[in-house]
């Protein structure tokens, strides 16, 4: 037991629990899902599911991914004292951290209907595949998307039991959202990135990386209001989305010049605009 207290700062590392910026990139969209798919009156039970669930799935995801990273994470200065590259979490501890962490996500929604169950499924193997995608895919950025935008779907079902094409133009406005934020992470690391032979959006879109982001900003955006409009969403939604660009151009100042810091700043900053989004929605519902 003692052992096991002991190792418990480490796991909570190699979780990422200490930074929670990841888990809030999740949240902001599924919740703004789940409001949706409920007209602004969705059960506390399944605000309940889908916040814990996305918690957990969050980190099962981080400790997969550092074990398929574990060798490249060496020659990354961000990552290179990682729990399990620096030794000192075993691979197998990471992967029986994120078997029990999935199965515990699985036991949330087991009240839920057979589809969300489905969809938990598929959820699942497409976080767990995502590190393997930056071995070959020139924008795993949006594989990533799908991976966190994933309770997006799975939302719509669990409330309507279906996934209509409003649910997955939200999911397509997700992925635009994850290759804007997570090129800009990816800008960080970019010059060791293309020594050790990753693929990234940062290094794909290469001088064009800071257009791109803020194309794929204007792109999500555009989704988002195509999707609350047709959801009836008016004032309060509209002066959401205008916080939310108002995030977005100011993130453009910090990535210009390609700075590394800044550009990790702007990644951090995604969280507010997430929230400005939300915020906006479900204002708009209950007021």
């Amino acid at each position: 037991m003692a052992t096991l207290l002991s190792r418990l700062p480490l796991y909570f590392k190699l979780l990422r629990l200490d930074k929670p910026i990841g888990i809030l990139l999740l949240l902001w969209p599924t919740l703004a899902a789940i409001w949706i798919a409920s007209n602004g009156q969705p059960e506390w039970q399944i605000v309940l599911i889908f916040t814990l669930g996305t918690v957990l799935m969050r980190s099962a995801g981080c400790a997969v991914n550092d074990y398929a990273d574990r060798e490249f994470d060496k020659h990354v200065k961000r990552t290179a004292e990682r729990p399990i590259t620096s030794g000192k979490i075993k691979g197998w501890e990471a992967l029986l951290l994120a078997a029990l962490l999935a199965l515990i996500s699985f036991a949330l929604i087991l009240p839920l209907n057979t589809l969300t169950k489905q969809l938990s499924i598929a959820a699942v193997l497409i976080a767990a595949s995502y590190p393997y995608f930056k071995r070959f895919f020139a924008i795993p950025q949006a594989y990533l998307g799908i991976a966190f935008g994933f309770g997006i779907p799975m939302a719509f079902a669990a409330i309507q039991n279906t996934v209509p094409l409003l649910a997955w133009i939200l999911l397509l406005a997700n992925i635009f959202w994850a290759i804007a934020y997570d090129t800009a992470y990816a800008m960080v690391d970019k010059d060791d990135d293309l020594k050790i032979g990753i693929r990234t959006s940062a290094i794909t879109f290469g001088r064009h990386d800071v257009s791109a982001i803020m194309l794929c900003y204007a792109l999500s955006f555009a989704l988002i209001l195509y999707c609350g409009w047709q959801s009836g969403l008016r004032y309060y939604f509209l002066t959401g989305m205008a916080i939310a660009s108002g995030c977005a151009a100011y993130h453009y100042t910090l990535i210009r010049d390609r700075d590394r810091m800044r550009c990790f700043a702007a990644f951090r900053h995604n969280n507010w605009l997430g929230a400005a989004i939300f915020a906006g929605i479900a204002l708009d519902y209950a007021l």
